[in-house]
């Protein structure tokens, strides 16, 4: 079915987009780069179309990448049932957000280079998720990285971007390396880093080995999904462009963590504490990075948290074995995380690069598309039924019932707090008065043009009623194991009314605090001031990495490394050989005087130095 076409279309488009691309018109850059994207997409329909209802793997080996002794491991590709719907996800969400890109860029400098970024980047999500073996998924793994930190880095003359690139690839670092050792660890135990082989082995393998394993996968997947407590890159990603956003935050890089574990579950299912550990950390991280989202002013940044809060669901699910459903709201999160940075990349196009809420305000009236859209995207994550997030929700909710009746309350708590969040920023933002002018803010805000407003209108359409799209159904036998069901059972009227009701009290409080008495949300900080600067100030978490972990290393570099090593031991010896053999010359400096007696005499001296040594040597044999 020649798989491989499917990333490389868009890697073709980096190369003709990053070698010559300074040279086209921008009309032939978006041929190419959104041209490419496109094709991949279309590619994906023919090879699922091909390939029916996928009840068995497709795999396609290319070539040996790698063989010494026991070590073989081959450039191979397989499609199966979850890899299907990562690429339509990816491909699907990836070109709406390069066709919205032409609109959002079109006054930017780099322009070629931003869209050469954009294919590198689809290429390197599509190895990771088309790998048959764990060698190629972190390929495209690493991949991702490195095109994060050049497109969160892309306005590099500014000292915030770069620092934020900096941030996401050293913080993913640390998540790699627990990767990497879970690879060692993989090839250690099953002489193999083939999925098939592995997953057919996993069952009689030692739970310890299985639990170790499982864990330092779950170590890359915190730092690429941004879990606690590896989080803290993600929403200082918030400075490259929006669409950058929308790509690496909705629909791509940050829910490789998620689809590396489900990919994994054969391994998870036989190491129950690893599994444990993936919903605790799962819902921590929904609830923490929630509680931030309700004080955050800059609108990307409530979407960031956001973003991180709803990882946090996927881990449940999948830490609960309801792998199908922690897909199922990855898919949905696709439809509307990416519709809500794209329409706050709305927002900040009409308002002439202006994010701060406090600044907006009566906006529904002069963007009234965008602001239709984006509604669409918050009802849909609030839960709001029938829409795309009330279904993947419940049924991670329901999982986690049945895993840990605790995980179920926590989760409808944060539910009713993403309700709330997300509404203060649609109220804020389009309710009331313009409140722009007074702040030197664009006097004049303008719709989106059509180039940006029909992939908010696609997405609409996907936030709504992406919920009918029955993932489940179609992943349960995937996921299926014969006497152990992972599947969360049929959604329970009770708990889904619980959670609904949790929505739409968020909806409500949101509503009250920011529309009917707008000077109540004040009172409630002043009453609250304490409670409300540390979650404004989100924990202090990045001061506190910068006090226990980013001074120190750099401070104890510079005078350890630097200072100690470098200039003390390293450049002592290299200046001392050097002083010494100046020291050495300066004496035999001396002996070169121009005068031939001079030179007899040294020569006459050195032969009878010989001569007596040979004699010495002689006389001791």
């Amino acid at each position: 079915m020649l798989l491989w076409l499917i990333p490389v279309l868009p890697l073709a488009g980096f190369v003709i987009n990053g070698l010559f691309g300074r040279r086209f018109s921008k009309s032939l850059i978006n041929v190419v780069a959104i041209g490419s994207v496109v094709l991949s997409f279309a590619w994906v329909l023919k090879t699922l179309a091909g390939l029916g209802d996928l009840e068995t793997t497709h795999a396609e080996h290319y070539f040996t990448w790698i063989q010494s002794g026991a070590l073989n491991i081959g450039c191979d590709m397989a499609v199966d049932r979850l890899t299907a719907v990562m690429l339509l996800v990816v491909t699907g969400i990836g070109s709406l957000i390069h066709i919205y890109s032409i609109g959002y860029m079109a006054h930017e400098g780099g322009y070629y280079r931003f869209f050469a970024y954009l294919n590198l980047f689809m290429f390197f999500m599509l190895v990771l998720v088309l790998a048959a073996n764990y060698l190629v998924l972190f390929v495209g793994w690493e991949g991702v990285g490195l095109c994060s930190y050049l497109l969160i880095g892309f306005y590099f003359d500014k000292k915030f971007a770069t620092d934020a690139g900096n941030k996401a690839f050293i913080v993913n670092r640390i998540g790699d390396f627990g990767f990497s050792l879970a690879m060692f660890l993989i090839f250690k135990n099953f002489g193999s880093l083939d999925f098939a082989t592995v997953f057919q082995q996993a069952p009689g393998a030692p739970e310890a080995a299985l639990t170790t394993i499982g864990l330092l996968l779950l170590v890359g997947a915190c730092g690429k999904s941004a879990q606690l407590p590896l989080y803290v890159w993600l929403p200082d990603a918030m400075a490259g462009p929006t669409p950058v956003s929308a790509l690496i935050h909705a629909a791509t890089m940050v829910t490789a963590g998620v689809y590396m574990c489900a990919r994994s579950f054969p391994i998870y299912i036989h190491a129950p504490a690893a599994m444990d550990t993936i919903a605790v950390i799962g819902i921590a991280t929904a609830f923490f990075a929630a509680t931030i989202g309700l004080a955050q002013n800059d609108i990307k940044k409530v979407f960031a948290y956001s973003t991180v809060s709803q990882l946090g669901y996927m881990f449940v699910g999948v830490g609960c074995g309801a792998f199908s459903a922690g897909i199922y709201h990855l898919m949905t999160h696709a439809f509307f995380k990416a519709l809500l940075f794209l329409g706050s990349g709305s927002v900040i196009h009409a308002l002439s690069g202006e994010q701060d809420m406090r600044h907006m305000g009566g906006l529904r009236k002069k963007i009234p598309w965008t602001f239709a859209t984006m509604m669409c995207a918050a009802v849909a994550i609030a839960g709001v039924p029938p829409f795309s997030g009330f279904f993947s929700k419940d049924e991670i909710l329901v999982a986690a019932n049945h895993h840990a009746p605790w995980m179920f309350w926590l989760g409808v708590i944060t539910a009713g707090m993403t309700a709330f969040y997300v509404f203060r920023a649609m109220f804020l933002t389009f309710f009331g008065e313009y409140r722009g002018d007074a702040h030197g803010s664009h006097a004049h805000p303008h719709e989106s043009p059509p180039v940006m407003l029909i992939p908010l209108a696609v997405l609409a359409l996907l936030s709504l009623g992406g919920g009918f799209i029955k993932i489940p159904a179609f992943l349960d036998r995937f996921f299926e194991v014969p006497g152990m069901p992972v599947a969360a059972e049929s959604p329970e009227t009770a708990l889904m009314a619980i959670s609904v009701a949790a929505g739409v009290l968020g909806i409500a409080l949101a509503y009250v605090m920011y529309i009917a008495k707008p000077g109540m949300a004040d009172s409630f900080v002043s009453a609250l001031k304490a409670p409300y600067t540390l979650i404004y100030n989100k924990y202090f978490v990045d001061e506190l990495y910068d006090a226990t972990v980013v001074k120190p290393v750099v401070n104890g570099s510079r005078v350890l490394l630097w200072k100690g090593l470098d200039a003390g031991v390293i450049d002592g010896m290299v200046n001392g050989v050097g002083a010494r053999a100046r020291n050495i010359g300066g004496v035999l400096r001396l002996i070169q005087s121009g005068n031939i007696r001079s030179y007899a005499t040294w020569v006459l001296l050195g032969s009878v130095l010989v001569i007596v040594a040979l004699g010495i040597a002689g006389g001791l044999r």
